[in-house]
């Protein structure tokens, strides 16, 4: 049940830190902060991409 508890504190603490990077991406006011940014969002969830902007 650890395993578990941790697994789910991980994924907890993911979600969190993805809420806070994508709100930072949102207010990326150039390009070298959207890409510092988005190399960071990689590296946590690499099949994230970013949504196409209407």
């Amino acid at each position: 049940m650890v395993e578990r508890k941790i697994e789910l504190r991980r994924r907890r603490a993911r979600k969190k830190k993805m809420t806070k990077l994508k709100d930072r991406l949102a207010a990326a006011k150039d390009a070298k902060e959207r890409d510092v940014i988005l190399a960071k969002i990689s590296v946590i969830s690499p099949w994230w991409r970013e949504p196409a902007q209407a």
